[in-house]
């Protein structure tokens, strides 16, 4: 039991993980290479796929921001407003985001490296594209940017979960504990009160059947007195 119950913390604890990862903000260093915007099947709001033109589905236009990373692997980037829904990035700058791309494509003999701030994955199988939030212009691939936004949260994070926990203990304490120990006790008596009983019972279970057994002796005793043997 100890086992299903550490197993269900630990699947639990990796589910929070990979949520936190995929919707808190990440900042790649990266250099634009070119926008492009495609008609896109619309699966959901995390999952788009080129369409062929042969099946009626919900469609829209895609906007994509076009990099590579200092090694010259790409990395390409969907640019979505988020609106007012989940998650809350209240993006309703996506223009301005294609703007700022442009502006920064640059080619490997004159380089701009830029920090795209973005949440989500890229992941081919699934059609899957990262979502861009934000570029800024940086000095060169060497920078490193400091998640700020996500240092506060997980410690408010932390801090939330720590003060939860804490109430829920002291209500335990308090209300809970007791209810159990009192519980434990009437449990207790009434199982010493049964046991107590049931030794009683069988007592006086013993004491007939000895009457019963000492009646009938008395009864043997009376037979081999009349009818003694020869």
């Amino acid at each position: 039991m100890r086992l299903v119950k550490y197993g269900l913390l630990a699947l639990l604890v990796l589910l929070v993980t990979l949520f936190l990862n995929f919707y808190l903000p990440s900042k790649d260093v990266v250099r634009i290479v070119g926008t492009d915007v495609k008609r896109m099947d619309v699966v959901s709001r995390d999952f788009v796929e080129e369409g062929d033109g042969n099946t009626q589905r919900n469609t829209r236009d895609v906007r994509f921001v076009n990099a590579v990373w200092e090694n010259g692997k790409p990395r390409v980037y969907r640019n979505e407003e988020t609106d007012w829904g989940f998650p809350w990035y209240f993006k309703f700058d996506s223009g301005n985001v294609q703007a700022k791309a442009q502006n920064l494509t640059s080619t490997a003999e004159n380089p701009k490296w830029v920090v795209v701030t973005h949440y989500g994955w890229r992941i081919q199988i699934f059609s899957m594209f990262p979502n861009a939030v934000d570029i800024e212009q940086v000095d060169g691939p060497g920078y490193t940017p400091i998640p700020w936004f996500n240092i506060v949260f997980l410690i408010s994070l932390g801090a939330l979960i720590w003060i939860v926990l804490a109430f829920l203990m002291r209500l335990r304490e308090r209300h809970v504990d007791p209810i159990v120990d009192q519980f434990e006790e009437d449990t207790a008596a009434y199982r010493e009160a049964a046991e107590s009983g049931a030794e009683e019972i069988k007592q006086q279970a013993s004491g007939l059947y000895g009457r019963w057994q000492r009646w009938l002796d008395t009864w043997r005793s009376k037979e081999k007195k009349r009818y003694p043997r020869r």
